[in-house]
């Protein structure tokens, strides 16, 4: 049984590109960046009420989002045409399991279509994050407050960016103190040329910050087992707050022995998808702390199940936050909502999905949020900048 008017009316995809001006671009082992790339998911009710998501085609900033608007108006419109938009869980299970989803609710268990992991689970994500804006502006209230609530009254942010060189990481990463952060992340790994390198700059990072701030590494899983290892040996005594994706995500048996050696923390999981994928992390004691991505991990309903997974374990749950204003406002909300969760990221590199796309100001005061305010997302999306970079 519905009520009048929440049953979807209509579902559409619009990728989003928009550049990213010359003197602003960063260079990392992703290459160039050049643009903000995102699949913008656009649920519509049959009373007129209308929910945004965000779905990502590349865990970095750029990339073509072609194949999630196809998957997103081709394959999952049909099924969602005329569902009642309430069942968000159920709706998630539809899209999961397929034809097979009647067996799912019957048996208790998922009966999964060929495209468990990768695009198909991103374009699910934009749907999810579209449903749950959608039950927080039915109901009035901010999609945090369904969830049971803020479990702190402030949030501390890091900054996240670094990727200048060893001679002038240092005044990179003091800028971003400068403005109230208490923890930065910089990226190491392939794009060092060498674990030398990366170790250099990573020193120099630290006598510039002195000991009083965090310093997290980013990998972005381009080190070998063995250079991650001697990565973690060199750079033991500078007292890292987290050393995120060492090595390939394909490298389960490397990621474990990793951590078994490593006398840091480790993090990963911003290209995993599903609590599966997580719970496989955990199996293998894999990780320290765990870092879906709302916008790729299959939204924020599988987000609730990897934050379970987190606090069952005793492990930290830090969501990954690169993208648009859409994932990083549910990212933060799932923050907010999780005992697990100490720090959430925020983008220092040059995003305007972040700050141009919507109306609010996003942005950290003296290093921290406060819990999101405003129905669903809190989020008024600008037509001008959609109609501008829309592909």
């Amino acid at each position: 049984m519905t009520i009048y008017g929440s049953n979807i009316a209509d579902v559409t995809a619009t990728w989003i590109s928009c550049p990213i001006p010359y003197e602003k671009q960063h260079v990392s082992d992703f290459g160039r960046i050049s643009s903000f790339d995102m699949a913008l998911v656009t649920i519509t009710l049959e009373n007129g009420m209308v929910g945004y998501g965000e779905a990502k085609a590349a865990v970095g900033s750029q990339g073509s989002c072609e194949a999630l608007v196809a998957i997103i108006e081709k394959e999952f419109k049909p099924q969602l045409i005329g569902k009642n938009s309430r069942q968000i869980s159920r709706l998630w299970s539809l899209l999961y399991n397929g034809t097979r989803s009647g067996y799912g609710e019957t048996e208790g268990r998922s009966f999964h279509v060929l495209g468990r992991r990768g695009i198909w689970i991103s374009a699910m994500s934009g749907i999810d994050l579209a449903l749950w804006d959608l039950a927080g502006k039915r109901m009035g209230t901010p999609v945090l407050d369904l969830m049971g609530g803020a479990a702190r009254e402030k949030m501390d942010a890091y900054a996240s960016g670094g990727w200048a060189d060893v001679n002038t990481i240092g005044e990179q990463l003091r800028s971003y103190v400068e403005h109230g952060f208490k923890s930065v992340k910089m990226r190491v790994g392939v794009m060092d040329g060498s674990v030398s390198a990366s170790v250099a700059r990573v020193k120099a990072a630290r006598e510039a910050l002195g000991p009083d701030y965090g310093i997290m590494v980013d990998a972005h899983g381009t080190f070998n087992p063995s250079e991650a290892q001697e990565f973690c040996r060199r750079t033991v005594d500078l007292n890292l707050r987290w050393f995120e994706e060492p090595v390939s995500a394909d490298a389960r048996k490397a990621m474990t022995s990793v951590r078994r050696d490593a006398k840091m923390p480790i993090s990963m999981g911003e290209s995993e998808f599903t609590c599966f994928d997580f719970q496989d992390l955990i199996d293998r004691e894999a990780a320290d702390i765990l870092q879906p991505d709302m916008a790729i991990c299959g939204g924020l309903t599988e987000g609730i199940k990897i934050s379970a997974l987190a606090v069952a374990n005793q492990l930290e749950l830090a969501p990954h936050c690169w993208g648009s204003a859409f994932s990083f406002v549910a990212g933060l909300t799932l923050a907010f909502a999780s005992p697990a969760s100490r720090i959430i990221e925020f983008s220092l590199g040059a995003n305007p999905l972040l700050k141009d796309l919507v109306v609010e100001d996003i942005d950290a005061v003296d290093g921290s949020f406060s819990p999101p305010t405003g129905e669903g997302w809190g989020l008024t999306l600008n037509p001008d900048f959609v109609t501008e970079y829309a592909k």
